[in-house]
C-alpha cells in the first residue's frame, strides 16, 4: 500500500508538472498571440496611414494635372502679347492726323511687317514652324492642301504653281495644311 501511495504520488507529482508545464506552454502561446495581435493592429495602422498618403498625393497630383492643362497656353499667351502691341501701336500711328496718305501706308507696311516677325518668333518659341515650300515644288498630300488644279505649260503634273495660304506645324504635326494649287 505504501507503494500504491507513492505511486499515486508520482503520478500526482508528474500530473501537475504536466500540467504546469501545459499551463506554461498555453501562456507562452497566449503572450505570442498578444504580440501578434498589436504587430497587426500596428500593420494595419500603417497601411491605413499609407493608404491615406497615397490618395492624398493621387488627388493633389490630379489636381495639379489639370491647374497644368488649364494653364498651359499662359506662357503662349504672354509671348503673343507684344504682336498685339505692335498692331495697336502701327493703328494708332496710321491714324495721326499729321501723316500723309503715302506715309501712313509705309508705316502701316512696316508696323505689319514687324508684327508677323514677332508672331513668328513668338510661334517659334513653342515649336510652331511654317510648313516650308516653294512653288514649283512637289505636291504632298501631308502637308498641302490642293484647292485648284491649273493648266500651266511649264510645270509638271503635281508641281506646286502657287502658295495660296501658308500651312503650320506644331513640332511633326500639321496644325494646318498649306493651301496650294497644283498643276494638271
Amino acid at each position: 500500500m505504501a507503494e500504491e501511495k507513492e505511486q499515486e504520488k508520482k503520478v500526482e507529482v508528474k500530473s501537475q508538472e504536466e500540467q504546469n508545464e501545459q499551463q506554461k506552454e498555453s501562456n507562452d502561446i497566449q503572450k505570442e498571440l498578444n504580440e501578434l495581435k498589436n504587430k497587426l493592429e500596428e500593420c494595419e495602422d500603417k497601411y491605413v496611414r499609407v493608404h491615406a498618403d497615397f490618395e492624398n498625393t493621387k488627388k493633389r497630383l490630379e489636381r495639379e494635372k489639370y491647374q497644368a492643362i488649364e494653364y498651359a497656353l499662359e506662357k503662349f499667351a504672354q509671348d503673343l502679347l507684344p504682336a498685339l502691341d505692335s498692331l495697336d501701336m502701327a493703328l494708332a500711328a496710321v491714324s495721326a492726323e499729321n501723316l500723309k496718305a503715302e506715309e501712313a501706308v509705309e508705316q502701316l507696311k512696316e508696323g505689319i511687317k514687324l508684327t508677323i516677325e514677332q508672331f513668328i518668333k513668338a510661334f517659334g518659341k513653342h515649336g510652331i514652324e511654317v510648313i516650308e515650300i516653294e512653288e514649283g515644288g512637289e505636291f504632298n498630300p501631308h502637308l498641302h492642301e490642293a484647292l485648284l488644279q491649273v493648266e500651266d505649260a511649264e510645270k509638271k503634273a503635281g508641281e506646286i504653281v502657287q502658295i495660296i495660304q501658308k500651312g503650320y506645324k506644331y513640332k511633326e504635326r500639321v496644325l494646318r495644311p498649306a493651301k496650294v494649287s497644283v498643276a494638271k
